[in-house]
């Protein structure tokens, strides 16, 4: 059963350094998220604020004005902000402790890690309280250098990139296999990112603590685990960040590790400057895709677009325009779904067609 989680998000909810708490709302396997704290939005409903449709969530003022309102205390409290800062306000803190105060164990995404600070482990022994801080890497006998092993996987590896931070790869890689799995195949979704493993994903690293020298294998390993154990039909690999971010390195690491045989790109048409560097443009689209193409040796096989500051008919225009100027499949799986990326793939890879129509 799904355990009880209350998500902080101050200020944050529906934007981009709210991912983490947007990516929990719109689906976790993990937890059952019984409420959203963010003073600025008190008293909206989750799904209306983040996808204009009702889904019973509220979000409250503080911790004290959701626990006054949920019939129980929740076992978990989730930071849910990932923010340019790797740590804490004093403000903050005192967040985390009065949340431990009340009795819910500690699910910390940030790269700042709880366990090793004594002033949070202290707090946690004196009140019976867990603290797990989920992008704590393996222990570094355990990490994994990249092997080779990846030409093993027999199965199209698909990873899902992007021309910016926090666009909604995490979210389209996870439609799309929904939407696989809808045609009887058997795809797997592997994460790289805090968010999605808070939401259960099985497989996977956050890969932005990892030092170079492992950051590939991991991911590398990480598809091996899941062809290994699932034995798949597909698997999709979430992509982080961008080629072109001067901030980040993860992408590479990505494209190297699962070396991919086709690449789907998500792109927000509105935003101009990169997530937290107004000063950066956006690097256009087609020089990104050409830029991961070039890296890869692979193809892109499709766009989707991540709708933000967009009205329906912008997104529809979009997706017309791109698909007249790119000659590729183009769709926001989130009001449209995610049927030409599934026809896109069975066209580039037959074999696809096969096992669903076997199953």
């Amino acid at each position: 059963m799904k355990a009880d989680a209350l998500v902080y998000c101050e200020n944050e909810f529906g934007s981009v350094d709210g991912k983490v708490a947007n990516g929990l709302i719109r689906q976790s396997e993990r937890y059952s998220i019984v409420g959203i704290i963010d003073s600025s939005k008190k008293g909206q409903d989750t799904g209306e604020r983040l996808d204009g449709v009702s889904n019973g969530i509220l979000i409250f003022e503080s911790i004290e004005h959701a626990l006054e309102e949920l019939s129980t205390i929740p076992e978990y409290f989730i930071y849910g902000i990932a923010p340019l800062a790797s740590f804490l306000n004093d403000e903050q803190k005192e967040i985390i402790f009065t949340a431990m105060k009340s009795g819910m164990n500690i699910v910390n995404g940030l790269p700042e890690f709880f366990n090793d600070n004594i002033h949070y482990t202290n707090m946690a022994l004196k009140y019976g309280v867990t603290i797990q801080d989920v992008r704590k890497p393996p222990a570094r006998k355990n990490l994994h250098n990249f092997s080779g092993r990846i030409g093993e996987v027999k199965v199209p590896i698909i990873t899902v990139m992007g021309t910016d931070c926090a666009v909604g790869k995490r979210t389209t890689a996870l439609v799309l296999v929904e939407a696989l799995r809808n045609e009887g195949l058997n795809a797997v979704f592997v994460t790289t990112g805090q968010t999605g493993l808070l939401q259960g994903s099985k497989y996977g690293v956050a890969i932005d603590v990892l030092t170079s020298g492992f950051a590939t294998g991991e991911v590398e390993n990480a598809i091996l685990n899941a062809y290994e154990q699932e034995q798949p039909d597909i698997i999709v690999v979430e992509g982080q960040g961008a080629l072109s971010h001067p901030a980040f390195t993860s992408s590479s690491a990505i494209i190297r590790g699962a070396m991919p045989d086709a690449i789907i790109i998500q792109h927000p048409p509105k935003r101009k400057s990169y997530c937290d560097y107004p000063k950066i443009p956006l690097l256009d689209l087609v020089d990104e895709i050409e830029m991961i193409e070039v890296f890869s040796k692979s193809k892109v096989i499709a766009i989707t677009i991540n709708h933000e500051n967009m009205t329906n008919v912008e997104v529809d225009n979009a997706i017309k325009r791109y698909e007249s100027k790119y000659d590729l499949p183009v769709t926001d799986v989130l009001l449209h779904g995610c049927d030409k990326l599934v026809r896109e793939l069975i066209k580039t890879f037959p074999e696809l067609k096969r096992e669903s129509v076997l199953i």
